[in-house]
């Protein structure tokens, strides 16, 4: 009996690992499987700037060429080569209404052909005149005001009525036109190479025409002075109106072809 017991227990330790042996193979990880790569990404070629160009440069044949550009980001303004092949020679001598930084893509809004004008009459907007007038430190903001900065035209003239009643010569100031943007200062329209400050001589200013008439008169006046404005106010979405001036207790007065009238806070 004894020797029937070491028999059977032998054969359950041999089928036990047999048991073991087959349990531990079946655990063995499987070989990982083959990630396929990713699709390539659709592309199509957009026309960018291969330089940075600044308001009112003349678009040469290297400043600008094709580049591949993510199909899903190609802005439908965007000028691809597929729509448009011949883009480059289009734009050679084109003028560069807004600065354009390298690798930006080329926008029709930006480049203006200019079809024989000047970059002045390029950059201006559809029904606004440039007119300029001398400036000069103590007449400019001491040379702090640059090109699309905006600014409120002051007139300092003799107060004729006054001097006629006192016997006294008076002088008095009234601003003629506010919040108006500085288009150029000389021949610069904007900032290069670093400048922080142009003393100039000449400010070219935009205006509408009732404004340029009224500008135009107030020289025969008196002397004009620019007063830089906050860059708060041109990115403001409303025009200052005369109601908002009114209210903020401002003196407002305007000149219009030799008459001056004076309007005083409510």
């Amino acid at each position: 009996m004894k020797a029937a017991r070491l028999i059977v227990l032998g054969v359950a330790l041999a089928a036990g690992g047999a048991a073991a042996m087959l349990a531990s193979g079946l655990r063995q990880p499987e070989a990982p499987k083959a990630v396929p790569p990713p699709p390539p990404l659709a592309t199509v070629d957009v026309l960018v700037a291969k330089t940075d160009l600044s308001t009112g440069e003349v678009v040469g044949a290297g400043d600008i060429g094709w580049e591949a550009w993510p199909a899903a980001s190609a802005n439908a303004i965007f000028i691809k080569k597929t729509d448009r092949p011949d883009a480059i020679k289009d734009f050679v001598g084109a003028i560069v209404r807004s600065s354009i930084a390298a690798g930006e893509p080329i926008r029709d809004p930006k480049v203006v052909a200019a079809k024989g004008s000047g970059f002045m009459a390029v950059i201006l907007p559809h029904g606004m005149r440039a007119i300029s007038l001398d400036i000069a430190p103590d007449t400019g903001a001491g040379g702090f005001i640059l090109p699309n900065d905006h600014v409120d035209v002051l007139l300092t003239r003799h107060d004729k009525a006054a001097e006629k009643a006192s016997g006294v010569e008076k002088f008095i100031s009234e601003t003629i036109l506010r919040n108006v943007r500085v288009l150029a200062v000389d021949q610069s329209v904007e900032e290069k190479d670093g400048k922080k400050v142009v003393i100039g001589k000449t400010a070219t200013i935009e205006l509408d025409p009732q404004q340029a008439e009224m500008l135009a008169m107030s020289r025969q006046l008196g002397t004009l002075s620019l007063t830089l404005r906050s860059i708060l106010d041109s990115q403001s979405p409303t025009p200052e109106t005369a109601e908002d001036r009114d209210n903020n207790n401002v003196s407002v007065n305007t000149v219009r072809y030799g008459v001056s009238t004076q309007s005083t806070p409510r």
